[in-house]
């Protein structure tokens, strides 16, 4: 486990390490084998990026850095400990409080999370409506209602908002233009009114899965975010993609929703796009316009876990694609390929049919000149 260190030298986690072998010559070596969640290499950018998303996903606050274990300072709320070694950070998790303790002047690191609160009184704040960078509120009982005038909507200064596991129905948007992240997973919000970010400019994350949110609840909602990179909108009950994303877009996870097209030039707009992830959602082939997903920037598309019947088309650049668990029944090569020659061929290097109607047999004669690259292809 780690613990988040308010000077930004987080301990680093332990990752588990997958070992990836690459087959020569290129001919695509054909796996029947059924494996679960298996992460291949991506672009060095696009990796950096999703390891990035990766991280902020859930944070482990359980256990307390060494730093910890010393004395407080003389101003700190005495449910709280305020570590000399880090004189601005607070840290008030784990301790059953019922409500946001006042926070001192100089804290610019609050950390709230896994406790029972269910109000954040007027006033809390005060002394830090300037300086506070982060506010960690995740697994408590808030509501909207309960937070009071003042509070959050004075943080002028704020960078990371994390507010994950509580009761909202409503986004809370605090008025800095510092922004840079945005945590409000597995709450009750059903919309997201437009203009909420129109002025965050620095950011660069949003994180709204498990919410009720529907498309027409989030029209506009990420306009103005010029520099956002990581969009999450998974478990949710959209019937379409979110709709005025910027072109800055890297990222775009929108998994188990009740999608079931996507609009012509949607991907077109998105210049920047390289993972896109829509499995577990109502996709049929007719709701793909010809060449919806053929852009040359995208890296990864996972579209498993539909009620497709044949292969979109995609761009030769693509590297991972994941189509198991459709209604797939032929293989055209065409939704590769377009031209075969020495210099023209696809760049996948993953491939994922299995739970679908395609079997090895049934792959056309020259499929490997294509896909030349394809290292991994699993049927079964």
């Amino acid at each position: 486990m780690s613990a988040i260190w308010p000077n930004g030298k987080d301990r680093p986690p332990v990752f588990k390490h997958h070992t990836v072998l690459t087959y020569w010559p290129s001919t695509p070596r054909i796996r029947r084998e059924r494996t679960t969640e298996v992460m291949f290499p991506l672009r060095a950018s696009l990796f950096a990026v999703l390891v990035s998303v990766a991280l902020c996903q859930d944070y482990d606050y359980d256990e307390p850095p060494a730093s910890r274990l010393g004395p407080s300072g003389p101003n700190c709320d005495r449910e709280c400990d305020c570590p000399i070694n880090f004189p601005t950070a607070m840290y008030c998790d784990s301790r059953k409080l019922k409500f946001v303790p006042m926070v001192p002047t100089g804290i610019k690191y609050l950390y709230l999370q896994n406790n029972q609160i269910e109000e954040i009184k007027a006033g809390v704040f005060d002394n830090v409506t300037a300086g506070l960078r982060w506010l960690v509120l995740d697994n408590n009982q808030i509501t909207n209602a309960k937070i009071a005038k003042g509070t959050i909507d004075k943080l002028t200064g704020l960078e990371k908002l994390f507010f994950s596991n509580n009761n909202l129905t409503e986004p809370v948007i605090p008025p800095s233009k510092s922004l840079d992240e945005l945590k409000m997973m597995h709450n009750k919000i059903s919309k997201f009114p437009s203009g909420l970010l129109a002025d965050k400019e620095n950011l660069t994350s949003v994180n709204l899965q498990h919410n009720k949110l529907s498309s027409d609840g989030i029209g506009g909602a990420f306009k103005g975010s010029k520099k956002l990179l990581s969009l999450d909108v998974s478990h949710n009950k959209l019937k379409k993609l979110p709709v005025g994303v910027p072109s800055s877009l890297e990222i775009l996870y929108a998994d188990f929703n009740d999608i079931d097209s996507v609009s012509a030039g949607y991907l077109s707009k998105l210049s920047s796009l390289q993972s896109l992830r829509i499995s577990n959602n109502k996709l049929v082939d007719s709701g793909l316009p010809a060449g919806v997903f053929n852009v040359t920037s995208l890296v990864e598309l996972d579209l498993s876990f539909n009620k497709l019947q044949s292969i979109p088309e995609i761009n030769e650049q693509l590297e991972q694609l994941y189509l198991q668990a459709n209604d797939i029944n032929k293989f055209e090569l065409t939704s590769f390929c377009k031209l075969i020659t020495p210099v023209n061929f696809s760049h996948l290097k993953h491939l994922r049919l299995d739970g679908n109607q395609i079997t090895p047999a049934s792959m056309p004669y020259d499929y490997s000149n294509c896909l030349r690259q394809a290292s991994d292809i699993m049927f079964e």
